[in-house]
């Protein structure tokens, strides 16, 4: 059989199903940390941030920061968006109205991702915009258009996947190179799994294959996807491999399984039906009955419309692995007047990696003598503390932290906000920790460390061992409803 003539409907259609999954997914983890982030209360206010946008940029605010949000500047617009994106990706699952579906899912999405602030600017957020927006062309009904676009999906699949492996060649981080970089990557990712410290114990060798296999995954299965049906499928099954074990051994909310239904866009109904169990394949749903044919100028701009969003997303990609390819005045033009909508990106993680773990340690004090420690849900803190999965939740403020552990406390002002609220004693914001250690009311005072933190060596009773924490941020007090340097009694 032909390659070209292989039907995909059945393969769009999972697709899309599976999409709308992660969409609910990336929804519900939202909605329950909405609140704490980046409601009136929470650390960086979505209200807050429109009102300065508007008296800053005036009438191009609402181009700038396109959010439906400008409608309902309010918690419940918030919790609106998010329970608008929670039926949309349910439709979607269950096949209903899958191009509408796509359309409240994206923009509900988008619209939070505006206001989001830091917690959702990372790139599986992008990611999922992006998929969104291109799953579209994976509505198709005539077996053609299906076929041409499937394509849309599959490519920005061969870009994620290329840009990652590409970033960590080109960064020339000697750890990529010389077979390191797992060494590190299992005790330093930003929140590890009990599977992490398992993965950290087999040995340089097991981490050196590891990291050439991954680089090896990234830079190759990519090209392997472009080519004839047999090199195509063995590509899914190695990017699928690939993602089953980053999800097994570290906690990246739905990223692992978006990119999974990427991965499946690279099959055909015929093999994915012998994927199936022969008791389940009678129940899957042959093609649907033959339509008459898309009418030629339908084709045409099908194909038309596919080819331009193609260019765009491949251009954002070149526009950040090889600048010199991509600048030109207009190209510069269009990905700008593009970029509120977050919908054509660039990708790659851990090009560089990172070679010290540290954590920084929140306490507070109401009477400047003794310090009770704020505990965290996810991320590392007591030294006996498992590391636990949170996979397909995504803890957006345990993630932020250990950015911030990257960086200095000037630099990161959403911790500045962070300590306010919990002087404040925000109930909103607590609620995203494990522990609040003042219940009746807030501490007086906060003081703000950072420790190295490691893996602990085999055979002692905790998982984690700690160097001596160091000063981060000043300790910190309210003064008038702002933070103000403590100063010692």
């Amino acid at each position: 059989m032909d390659v070209a003539a292989r039907d995909v409907r059945l393969v769009a259609a999972c697709f899309l199903r599976l999409l709308g999954l992660v969409s609910l997914c990336a929804f519900a983890s939202l909605w329950v940390q909405l609140d704490g982030l980046i409601g009136a209360r929470g650390i960086a206010p979505a209200s807050q941030l429109l009102a300065f946008a508007r008296d800053r940029l005036g009438s191009d605010a609402f181009l700038r920061l396109p959010t439906w949000l400008w409608l309902l500047p309010s918690d419940a617009g918030l919790h609106a968006l998010c329970a608008s994106g929670v039926v949309a990706s349910l439709a979607l699952a269950a096949g209903r109205g899958r191009r509408t579906a796509l359309a409240i899912a994206w923009s509900s999405y988008l619209s939070l991702c505006v206001v989001g602030d830091v917690f959702l600017s990372y790139q599986w957020d992008a990611l999922l915009l992006e998929t969104l927006a291109v799953a579209a062309f994976a509505t198709a009904r005539d077996a053609r258009l299906a076929r041409l676009g499937i394509w849309l999906p599959r490519a920005l699949l061969v870009k994620l996947m290329a840009m990652s492996g590409l970033v960590k060649w080109l960064s020339g981080d000697p750890a990529w190179r010389d077979g390191t970089a797992l060494t590190y990557h299992w005790w330093t990712q930003p929140l590890p799994t009990w599977t992490s410290v398992l993965a950290a114990r087999a040995g340089p060798v097991a981490d050196a294959f590891s990291t050439y296999a991954t680089l090896a995954i990234e830079l190759a299965a990519p090209v392997a996807a472009l080519g004839p049906r047999p090199l195509r499928l063995g590509a899914c099954a190695a990017l699928a491999l690939l993602q089953l074990v980053i999800a097994a051994t570290g906690n990246y909310g739905f990223f692992n399984l978006l990119a999974l239904a990427l991965c499946l866009t690279l099959l055909d109904d015929d093999a994915l039906r012998a994927l199936v169990p022969r008791t389940l394949r009678a129940r899957i749903a042959t093609s649907r009955a033959p339509r008459a044919p898309a009418p030629p100028a339908r084709l045409a701009a099908f194909a038309l419309a596919g080819a331009f969003v193609l260019s765009l997303s491949l251009l954002a990609g070149l526009a950040q692995i090889a600048p010199p390819i991509a600048e030109s005045k207009t190209a510069d033009a269009l990905l700008g007047a593009l970029a509120p909508l977050r919908t054509f990106n660039g990708y790659g993680l851990f090009a560089v990696m990172t070679k010290q773990r540290d954590e920084i340690l929140v306490e507070g004090t109401a009477d400047g003598r003794t310090w009770r420690p704020y505990a965290f849900r996810w991320k590392p803190g007591a030294l006996d503390r498992r590391p636990r999965f949170a996979t397909p939740h995504l803890p957006r403020l345990d993630w932020q932290m250990w950015f911030a552990a990257l960086g200095s406390c000037a630099r990161e002002r959403w911790l500045h906000a962070f300590l306010a609220r919990l002087l404040e004693g925000s109930p909103e914001v607590t609620a995203l920790l494990a522990t609040n250690p003042f219940p009746d009311a807030p501490p007086r005072a906060l003081r703000t460390t950072i420790a190295s933190y490691r893996f602990a060596p085999p055979g002692t009773p905790d998982w984690w061992v700690r160097g001596e924490p160091r000063p981060y941020c000043p300790t910190v007090r309210l003064e008038g409803g702002r933070l103000a340097v403590d100063a010692p009694e």
